[in-house]
């Protein structure tokens, strides 16, 4: 169930940002032409004022989406964007243990248009290790990595096809994820979600406008998980 007030974590004259919750669509989709609530109207709504997206999340993704509430703040975040410009980490729980740090240079085919391959990048760190006396699958034990993402490039689904391409799918990814532990997610948390959250968003500044740094606070479901999966 969604909630009736979107969690504001930032606002001035040209920007507003939300912490979007896990489930929520940013805006409609040819996705999901069945889903009914969007944080773009919702948003909207609570502040009685336009918003304009600067960019999106998935849907099952949560954490810090930016809303401009003027055209002209809207062109110039899209400008800022486009020249990768802004900066964006999430924190993910991934498959196995993920060693050290690394770039993730990995075109990826557009979801929609097959014929056509974008340059991505991610960069990304391992932040911590866990290991879960319980077989998973052919495993005698269940491994986990607390991870620090930060996408170079914007493309759909990107951190999850990323970390699918290194073999460290991201937990409760039902698309792109391992199915065998996504089966331990729900069995072992009681719980199915995407266990990745946008953390923080910084833009730089332009004219007179001073940079942002924009971060999300606790997500308590998010959170419960990590606690579980990381400190069992």
């Amino acid at each position: 169930m969604k909630p009736e007030q979107l969690n504001i974590l930032h606002q001035d004259e040209d920007y507003i940002a939300i912490d979007k919750p896990a489930g929520l669509l940013v805006h409609r989709s040819p996705l999901d032409k069945l889903a009914t609530e969007f944080a773009l109207q919702m948003l909207r709504d609570q502040i009685g004022h336009l918003v304009y997206p600067c960019h999106r999340l998935d849907r099952p993704t949560s954490g810090v989406v930016l809303f401009a509430l003027n055209r002209e703040a809207h062109r110039q975040a899209q400008k800022a964007f486009a020249a990768q410009e802004v900066e964006k980490t999430y924190y993910a729980v991934v498959r196995g243990w993920l060693v050290g740090s690394g770039r993730i240079d990995s075109p990826l085919r557009h979801e929609e248009k097959n014929d056509k391959v974008q340059e991505a990048l991610t960069d990304y760190i391992c932040l911590q290790q866990s290991t879960i006396q319980i077989p998973v699958g052919r495993y005698p034990t269940a491994r986990f990595s607390l991870v620090e993402l930060h996408p170079k490039t914007g493309r759909t689904h990107q951190l999850r096809r990323h970390m699918a391409h290194l073999r460290h799918p991201i937990l409760g990814d039902t698309r792109h994820g391992d199915s065998t532990q996504n089966r331990f997610l729900r069995s072992y948390c009681n719980r199915q979600m995407l266990m990745l959250r946008a953390v923080e968003l910084r833009m730089p500044s332009f004219g007179n406008k001073p940079a942002l740094c924009i971060k999300a606070g606790c997500d308590e479901k998010f959170e419960a998980i990590l606690q579980k999966l990381l400190l069992a």
